[in-house]
């Protein structure tokens, strides 16, 4: 049976446009990251440790999995 792939995604470009338009060096500044990891994680590219998806949780006042969701939730992990 073929697996299914699932893309990790996160809201962090919207709420980071949300009310403030904080560029992503301003947030990387805020979290101790660089611009370069901030879009790496926006993007998908990188998957945030758990720290630190608890840390950009933390920020935005949400939890985590209000940020970070996986692309097509309703498959079952396998």
């Amino acid at each position: 049976m073929p697996r299914e792939r699932r893309m990790f995604k996160n809201k962090i470009r919207r709420l980071r446009l949300l009310n403030t338009e904080m560029t992503q060096e301003e947030l990387g500044r805020k979290l101790g990251l660089s611009k370069q990891a901030v879009c790496a994680i926006e993007t998908g590219k990188t998957i945030p440790s758990l720290l630190r998806a608890w840390q950009i949780s933390k920020f935005f006042n949400l939890t985590i999995e209000e940020i970070f969701y996986l692309e097509d939730d309703s498959l079952p992990i396998k």
